[in-house]
C-alpha cells in the first residue's frame, strides 16, 4: 500500500452490489496507490451473493467486504477522501452526511444488477455487465490520476 493512497468512497443506496464491486475492483487493480471503500444510504446489511460469487470467480478477495452505512465515514476524525463516487441515481439525489476530505464528487449511472429478476444465468449476466462497466470507469479513473 502506498504511503498516501488516493482514498475513494463509492456510494449507493443498498451497498450490496455496485458499490461493493467498485470497492473490490479498485482495491485489486489500484496497485496500492488507491484505497477504496463503499457504503450505502440505506444498506441492505449483507452483500448480494452474486457479488461475492463473481468476485471470487475473478480471483478478487472478498474478505472484509460488508454492507455498511455511509454514516460510518461521517466522522471529523475519519478517512479523508479524495473522491466520492455515487454509482446509482438514488444515492446521487440524496443528501449525504458530511464526509471529511477535499474531494472530487462524481456520479456514474450504473444499472443495478441486484434489481434483475430472472434465471440464474440472466442474473449472472447482469452482474458481469455491471462489473465490466465499473472496471472500465475505474481504469479511466486510475489513468487520470496517474497523469
Amino acid at each position: 500500500m502506498a504511503q498516501n493512497p488516493i482514498n475513494v468512497l463509492f456510494l449507493c443506496t443498498g451497498n450490496s452490489a455496485r458499490s461493493i464491486l467498485a470497492e473490490a475492483i479498485l482495491n485489486e487493480i489500484g496497485n496500492g496507490r488507491f484505497r477504496a471503500y463503499s457504503a450505502g444510504s440505506k444498506p441492505k446489511g449483507q452483500v448480494h451473493p452474486e457479488t461475492l460469487r463473481l468476485l471470487q470467480r475473478k480471483g478478487i478477495a472478498t474478505s472484509g467486504l460488508r454492507s455498511k452505512s455511509w454514516d460510518e465515514f461521517a466522522r471529523a476524525d475519519g478517512i479523508q477522501f479524495d473522491h466520492i463516487i455515487t454509482v446509482c441515481n438514488n444515492a446521487a439525489g440524496e443528501v449525504c452526511p458530511v464526509i471529511p476530505g477535499k474531494r472530487a464528487k462524481m456520479h456514474w449511472d450504473i444499472p443495478d444488477p441486484a434489481a434483475v429478476h430472472g434465471s440464474a444465468a440472466e442474473i449472472a449476466t447482469a452482474f458481469k455487465q455491471t462489473y465490466s462497466m465499473l472496471a472500465e470507469r475505474i481504469g479511466s479513473l486510475i489513468a487520470h490520476e496517474i497523469r
